[in-house]
């Protein structure tokens, strides 16, 4: 199974020295997820540049669903044999972001 780890921008309340040194551990988490085989994919979401929601058509607009919350933060997608396995690496994705880190499982698509 595929586990989205994820985060809000807001939830990580760190500055300084402190930021650096998130920013270093998270980075070797993932590495640790990259040398063990189970990464998949990972990044944050770029807030400088609006998101534009595009119709079936290829008609679009500036900005994103008006009624749903920004979308933000930073993500990663691992490919784990079991939840349990999912949320330890998610525990230290959250240790290293310092900040707590929602995970969420992707429905099987045989065709992915």
């Amino acid at each position: 199974m595929k586990y989205l780890i994820s985060f809000p921008s807001a939830a990580m309340v760190v500055s300084g020295d402190e930021l650096e040194a998130a920013g270093r551990d998270s980075r070797a988490v993932i590495e640790q997820a990259k040398v063990a085989g189970v990464y998949v994919f990972g990044g944050g979401i770029d807030e400088s540049v609006s998101p534009v929601l595009v119709s079936g058509d290829g008609a679009f607009a500036e900005g994103g669903y008006p009624w749903a919350p920004p979308l933000n933060g930073g993500f990663t997608v691992l490919e784990l044999p079991s939840r349990e396995e999912a949320i330890a690496w998610a525990a230290r994705i959250a240790k290293a972001c310092r900040c707590e880190q929602e995970l969420r499982v992707f429905m099987f698509d045989p065709a992915s």
